[in-house]
């Protein structure tokens, strides 16, 4: 039995190759059917109305070539799946990895990627977590245009590759996070609203017009799709992307309605199911419990940690950046998650963001020091490593692998990749591409960027240049970035967590387990912090000088990054010191170590 929602349609024919049309039976709430068995890998469409035009089917699992051309039956419950006794990952004390499957790789298929999951094990990774993807027109593109929300995109491999690479995944130990696109679709191929109100006719975002969540039948659409990913792919989690678009007045917010069918699935399933929102609200409704309130996600990402972290390394404040200048304001998103908790935004021009509870955990907040937007929505797609020294690197990471958040690690930066990432699409039409390379150079104006270094989105080149050089991960050149020890750092870094329960115990992060000072320096990029969770310290010297810090009598080296090849010494303080510690530490410029009481 073949079903779609069309309540647009007067009539609507089933489309097969080679056969005759067959006239589909209208059924109740806009919905037809018609009574025909497909085998694996047959096509099909849609005709509507009087028109002559096939249409691929909203819930296409699978698009041979392309979204614009016939939908072929994949039969999901034909793989030989072995991860049964695969029991899940709980996010907490975990470190994502978020790849984008195309670039990723040379080949740039899932296939691939799975050769490389020693490399992820080897970094302590517990969750890999995949850009969309979801059907997009073209060959390659972020998968954020995506229009057939079911699918594979079948250069990755198609939806076969995909249950192989999550059960490869689980046989490793790991977790598999898809980001999925609900707040809107690609601007190509989005045949949805000739079926039925999928869009809403005069509300817009971003990305254009927003998704109708007033349709009972399009909310559905999207919770099924979640749970086909979680429940057909046996995916542990997923990544909602721009949450903040999603304009829901109903009485249960549509968030809340996925979190509560996950939870469902969860229990049935026994194994946890992660939701994880990204949002620009600052809202920790999103991760309340719904007892209290709040939408019962797993996490929500924080863009202000990121963003904290990238002017104190960097000392960029031009545009979002410009109040994370702040003195304090490092210390303040490392003991409060949010740097905007109800201040005043100078970006926003308005007051922006909530306080976090105390009682939510830190780890709820999936937070980075870099990600593919902060990447990729650079006027240049320039990573950290193609402007900060490696002993700056270090400290990035250092700064990223003991947050009390749940770290996430952006493909190649674990080698400080020399590649760029930047925004790449594949757009057919001569329209749709001027429109899409215009509007890029349009959106960096308020960062104060040169238009005359953005790329063409378009340019087959922009695409090839944003793909990983697995081969520099292994040296360590005369001039720029030491590849080598920056990914044996991460690897130390790893080894750390693994070994110290402050890193990844729930119960150290809390917020009462949380402390954090710093210097005041007007320079953003010339300050010294002491975090702390628990006993165990984040010791950061990022001035142009060595640096003394009081540590306690009995203080071990646990690890140390950055200041070239100077290896910190612990040493009785001379004289008398007001914090009362018996031993002070001594770091070089632009470097770190974690230091913690010495272990009966």
């Amino acid at each position: 039995m073949i079903e779609v929602w069309a309540p647009r349609a007067q009539r609507v024919r089933m489309r097969r190759p080679g056969h005759p049309d067959v006239a589909m039976t209208a059924g109740d709430r806009g919905w037809w059917v018609a009574d025909v068995e497909l085998a694996d890998g047959d096509e099909y469409g849609f005709v509507l109305g009087d028109a002559d035009a096939l249409r691929p089917d909203p819930r296409s699992r699978r698009q041979p070539r392309g979204v614009h051309e016939a939908s072929a039956f994949f039969d999901a419950e034909a793989f030989a799946w072995t991860d049964g006794s695969w029991t899940g990952r709980q996010l907490a004390g975990g470190l994502i990895y978020e790849m984008h499957v195309g670039t990723f790789t040379p080949e740039g298929t899932l296939d691939a990627a799975i050769e490389r999951f020693d490399h992820l094990i080897s970094l302590g990774v517990t969750h890999i977590e995949l850009l969309p993807v979801n059907g997009f027109n073209g060959v390659w593109n972020w998968g954020y245009d995506g229009v057939l929300w079911y699918t594979v995109h079948e250069a990755y491999g198609g939806p076969a590759a995909y249950q192989r690479f999550v059960d490869a995944a689980h046989a490793a130990g790991l977790a598999v996070i898809q980001d999925v696109v609900y707040n809107h679709l690609g601007p190509s191929g989005n045949y949805l609203p000739e079926f039925g109100p999928y869009l809403r006719d005069a509300a817009r975002n971003t990305w254009g017009l927003s998704v109708n969540l007033d349709a009972r039948e399009v909310r559905e659409f999207i919770i099924q799709n979640s749970l086909m990913w979680l429940r057909d792919y046996h995916v542990d989690g997923l990544r909602l992307d721009a949450v903040h678009a999603l304009r829901d007045e109903s009485p249960t917010h549509i968030l809340q309605e996925l979190a509560e069918a996950a939870d469902a699935l969860s229990a049935h399933q026994g194994r946890p199911l992660t939701l994880i929102a990204e949002s620009d609200l600052n809202d920790p409704t999103l991760i309340l419990p719904r007892e209290a309130g709040g939408y019962g996600l797993t996490a929500q990402w924080s863009d202000d940690y990121h963003h904290a972290l990238h002017v104190a390394v960097s000392g960029e404040t031009v545009g979002y950046y410009e109040d994370f200048g702040a003195l304090g304001a490092f210390p303040k998103v490392w003991t409060e998650g949010f740097f905007h908790n109800g201040t005043y935004s100078s970006f926003r021009g308005r007051d922006h963001g909530f306080p976090i509870p105390p009682t939510v955990p830190t780890w709820r907040l999936v937070t980075f020091g870099q990600d593919h937007d902060q990447i990729g929505n650079r006027a240049a797609g320039d990573r950290l490593s193609q402007s900060l020294s490696t002993d700056r690197l270090a400290v990035a990471a250092v700064l990223t692998l003991t947050t009390p958040g749940t770290p996430m690690l952006f493909m190649g930066e674990e080698w400080g990749a020399s590649t760029p990432w930047q925004f790449f699409t594949s757009h057919p039409e001569p329209e749709l591409r001027e429109a899409t390379a215009k509007g890029r150079i349009e959106e960096f104006e308020k960062m104060g960027w040169d238009p005359a270094i953005v790329p063409d989105p378009q340019d087959p080149e922009t695409f090839h240049r944003s793909k990983l050089d697995w081969a520099e991960a292994a040296t360590s050149p005369e001039v720029g970035v030491d590849h080598a020890r920056l990914l044996q750092l991460y690897r130390d870094l790893a080894a750390v967590r693994r070994a110290r329960p402050e890193l990844t115990d729930p119960a150290f992060a809390d917020c009462d387990a949380l402390s954090g000072s710093g210097a005041d320096s007007d320079d953003p990029r010339a300050r010294w912090f002491v975090l702390q969770r628990g006993e165990l310290s984040v010791l950061v010297n990022l001035t142009g000088s060595s640096h003394t810090f009081a540590v306690a009598p009995d203080a071990v080296i646990l690890l140390s990054a950055g200041g070239g090849e100077v290896e910190p010494v612990i040493t009785a303080a001379s004289g008398p010191d007001p914090s009362g510690a018996a031993s002070v530490i001594t770091l070089a410029p632009d470097s770190a170590a974690i230091v913690a009481p010495a272990r009966p």
